[in-house]
């Protein structure tokens, strides 16, 4: 068989995808002699494109539940697509404004008509490319957030919180997206730091009333507050107050001035009036403790309508609510000035009049955090309005109780559950309705005087409003808002499942609760918490065990890759670039769970090395010629397959690693089991096993020896397949004859087998001795063929000396040594290892002073080098905080450093 020199990935991946779904190697179903293993996607938008966030992520999953499945669980895979109202929403009326359609000139019919057809053509795109990557997902179970099933399941929930008092509807400051049109979550807002204006304004003492006397005096400081009236000869013209805002463009909402009850600069004024600038409305000052003293003046403008603090103000004084900005950010009626503008363009011309007219005092210029729309972009407007709410203390309890029991548990845990703790402990309600059309309708129905109620559907509607209110054929409007889309994400464990349509069914029962949930930490509130509330909740259990947290796809520079900063690559240049194994393989290498992962595209280089190390690797062991067996030669076959030494280090080696590789698995270090999978292959099989069985050029090896070195190849080829599924099965085929079915991605993973960590300790001192042989014959300028007789004397006994013997053949073979145990060893001192000291010859050609200059370069390097260790040694500090294992490794430094500065003292001896 003819096989290429390098690995060529792009039609090997194709065929073996379409290979895999050809034989359902993917699908799952309820099979009572396995154990279910469960991943549920989390739910790309169906308006998403596959980004590198993505690629990490779904890799993650598809590891977890190849080896799962390897491991001969039932495993379980499910993909599916999340409606994204908002996102999705603004593509439609992008489309429909392409075609000269304005959304408000059609139906909610009209217009959901041409979302789903947007959502036909292009809301599969991310899953196909998710095939690219090589995702194991049961591709027959795609569910989608908005389809028939799920949405009853929403509208299910609804109810039943509503029917239970958790759900309700009112009047409240939330958080509103100009751009979007719509109410957001807490959530769902991202507060981003940037440059803003601090403006300090006047705000001039209102003129007395007609019967009062004459305004009460002030002193004159404008670093307290208030000032000395300037002559503008202005309507209201006398003493002032200092107001400090970022928002100017806000306080033709002005209803009064509030300062801090405890601050001494302000005692007297309170209960005094004062005029907002530019519409001299007269306003009061009034006291609360929110005021924070230290911040501007430490007083405050009071705008109920437009900011929290404000508005929870404005409840306790029951102030009056004038919100002068419309639901698209531009200035209202009610503002009275720049009606129309945007807020921003009128910020930027109410500024310049505030100066021309004397009341701006001075612009500085601030670091603070604006809130901005998760979604969309948008700056939020905190703003009042009627929206649905969902009552949040309850719920929380059970999520937050079995997390700090580690009944579910975060992975890294350390890194998250405070802050999982702090939210839990402070949540707010949850507010639910979003002025959309895109997503699941309230189920809330309304008579002509504005009275609601509850109910699934108009026909169960009509039949409770007769019953409450004993009126027949009413006629019901339903709510015009839609759910959150979160809403129905909360649920995506249980529905996908068809948990709440019927609960008794064989996939529920069986695949439910899942297993592991492989998220952004970002998402660890809006959807996570949420989840493992509606578990509690809905099925009185929890929804997964495991939280695999991500980090984040950060650049070289630790910029969050986006599509805005133009610094992400493109996930399908650097698979055609660098193979779907590449990829993978590139981005798990650097990303522990939980922490950012630093991208550099070495990584996926990095990543087609290794499989075009593992191909090389085929291509040796494929030929290699095995002698006959016995029993082909008329003899009887042995009972075992002895390698040989070789073999017999292999076959321990690779246990001890999968044993350290399965340990990282179950801690969730992905990265970490990865690398130990690296240097199994990289370091372990190919430049030592390979080596050590190599025969010479065109020679055979023995039966025994080849038919182990195929039985190592595809157990190493089990434990990447997780990892590099593609490679891994063609290499699998092409190594024997293979039935239809029999596939890599369904033999079974290896199990942990005991070794012996004696052996492998003194077979590593063994490698290090044939490196170091390597090494002295290279700084000697001596040729690999030159055969090299070295004496070995005993400094420690650590039993190095009874594994000579052992390796003798593989020390010959790899290093051209052959080594004589001896307590008067001749010759020059060359290296120490395992508390062996090695000797060789003097050549007789040798250059004696420059050898001596050598050696005592190395003699001065390791004094400096035990200076070092004895400073740290000789710190208290130090060894009283220093782990013991580490302290006893320094201290076995500077017995090394001793020994080989003797050893070196001994070869300058020997010279003469």
């Amino acid at each position: 068989m003819s096989i290429s020199k390098v690995y060529e990935p792009k039609e090997i991946e194709k065929k073996w995808y379409a290979y895999w779904l050809k034989h359902k190697f993917f699908s799952a179903k309820p099979n009572p002699s396995k154990k279910p293993y469960t991943i549920v996607i989390p739910p790309p938008n169906v308006t998403g494109v596959l980004h590198m966030g993505h690629m990490l992520n779904n890799t993650i999953q598809d590891v977890l539940v190849r080896r799962k499945r390897m491991q001969g669980y039932e495993a379980l895979w499910v993909p599916g697509t999340d409606h994204a109202s908002i996102a999705t929403e603004a593509k439609v009326v992008a489309m429909l404004k392409e075609k000269g359609i304005d959304k408000k000139d059609i139906s909610r019919e009209e217009f959901l008509k041409y979302a789903w057809e947007w959502k036909e053509k292009y809301g599969g795109i991310i899953l196909e490319q998710l095939k690219t990557l090589g995702a194991s997902c049961d591709w027959d179970r795609t569910r989608f957030t908005m389809e028939p099933n799920l949405s009853e399941a929403v509208i299910e929930v609804f109810c039943k919180l509503y029917d239970k008092g958790l759900i309700y509807r009112g009047a409240r400051m939330i958080n509103w997206d100009p751009q979007g049109k719509t109410a957001l979550s807490d959530e769902e807002v991202i507060y981003k730091e940037g440059q803003s204006k601090l403006h300090y304004i006047k705000y001039y003492q209102a003129p007395p009333a007609p019967e009062g006397g004459a305004p009460n005096a002030l002193s004159h400081s404008e670093k307290d507050g208030f000032g000395s009236p300037s002559p503008s000869g202005r309507a209201g013209e006398g003493l002032f107050f200092t107001i400090a805002t970022t928002r100017p463009e806000t306080i033709m909402g002005d209803v009064a001035i509030c300062v801090n009850p405890n601050d001494e600069r302000y005692k007297h004024l309170i209960g005094k009036k004062f005029l907002v600038p530019l519409i001299n409305r007269a306003i009061p000052v009034i006291t609360d403790e929110a005021v924070d003293m230290e911040f501007g003046t430490g007083s405050l403008k009071v705008t109920p309508a437009h900011d929290l603090v404000d508005y929870n103000i404005g409840l306790k004084y029951n102030l009056e609510v004038i919100d002068i900005l419309t639901d698209d950010g531009k200035i209202s009626e009610a503002g009275q000035i720049y009606v129309g503008e945007d807020r921003f363009a009128a910020r930027k011309k109410i500024v310049k009049e505030l100066e021309e007219k004397g009341y701006l005092i001075e612009s500085k210029d601030i670091v603070n955090k604006v809130g901005t729309s998760e979604r969309t972009g948008a700056v939020i407007e905190p703003r009042i309005s009627t929206q649905w709410f969902v009552k949040m203390k309850e719920l929380v309890k059970p999520a937050l109780e079995n997390v700090l029991k580690d009944n579910i548990k975060l992975h890294p845990k350390e890194k998250f559950i405070n802050t999982y703790k702090h939210w839990m402990e402070n949540v707010q309600d949850w507010c639910i309705s979003r002025q959309l059309w895109w997503g699941q309708q309230i189920p809330a129905w309304y008579d002509e005087k504005g009275n609601f109620l509850v109910a699934p559907n108009k026909e169960e509607a009509e039949k409770l409003y007769h019953s409450k209110f004993k009126i027949q054929n009413p006629t019901l409007t339903r709510d015009e808002d839609c759910l959150d889309t979160w809403f129905s994400s909360w649920l995506w464990p249980i529905s996908v499942f068809d948990g709440f349509k019927d609960p008794e069914n064989e996939d529920f029962k069986y695949f439910y609760p899942t297993n592991d949930l492989v998220t952004a930490p970002e998402i660890l509130f809006f959807w996570v918490a949420r989840m493992i509330m509606a578990g509690y909740e809905f099925k009185g259990e929890l929804p997964f065990r495991n939280v695999y947290l991500t980090g984040i796809v950060r650049d070289k520079q630790g910029r969050k890759m986006s599509k805005s900063l133009g610094n992400s690559p493109d996930p399908f240049e650097l698979i055609e670039k660098y193979s779907a194994d590449g990829v993978r393989v590139g981005m798990l290498l650097s990303s522990p769970a939980g922490n950012d992962l630093l991208f550099d595209e070495k990584y996926c280089e990095q990543g087609r090395n290794f499989a075009n190390k593992i191909w090389n690797a085929f291509r040796l062991v494929k030929s290699l010629t095995p002698n006959p067996s016995p029993s082909e030669r008329g003899t009887p076959a042995p009972q075992t397959l002895p390698s040989g030494v070789g073999g017999l280090w292999f076959e321990n080696r690779f246990n001890q690693a999968l044993a350290e590789i399965e340990d990282n698995f179950e801690k969730y270090r992905l990265s970490d089991a990865l690398n130990g999978v690296y240097k199994l292959v990289w370091d372990d099989f190919c430049a030592w096993y390979l080596e050590m069985v190599k025969p010479e050029f065109g020679q055979p090896v023995s039966r025994n020896i080849y038919d182990a070195t195929i039985r190592y190849f595809e157990q190493i080829l089990k434990v990447v397949h997780p990892f590099m599924p593609f490679l891994t099965e063609e290499i699998w085929h092409e190594l024997r004859e293979r039935s239809e079915k029999d596939c890599v991605i369904v033999a079974e993973y290896p199990k942990v087998q005991p070794f012996d960590a004696e052996f492998l300790k003194q077979s590593e001192k063994v490698l290090e001795l044939i490196s170091q042989i390597r090494n002295y014959r290279s700084s000697k300028g001596k040729s690999p063929k030159e055969a090299l007789n070295l004496q070995a004397k005993v400094l420690q006994n650590e039993g190095l000396d009874q594994y000579l013997v052992k390796f003798e053949g593989i020390i010959h073979k790899l290093a051209n040594a052959k080594i004589e145990n001896t307590s008067t060893p001749s010759g020059m001192s060359a290296f120490i290892v395992g508390g062996l000291e090695f000797y060789v010859p003097i050549d007789a050609n040798l250059d004696t002073a420059k050898e001596k200059a050598d050696i005592q370069k190395e003699i001065d390097y390791l004094q400096g080098f035990l200076k070092s260790v004895d400073a740290k040694l000789s710190n208290e500090k130090f060894v009283a905080n220093a782990k013991p294992e580490v302290i006893a490794n320094e201290r076995k430094k500077k017995a090394d450093a001793e020994a080989k500065i003797e050893a070196f003292k001994k070869s300058l001896e020997a010279i003469g």
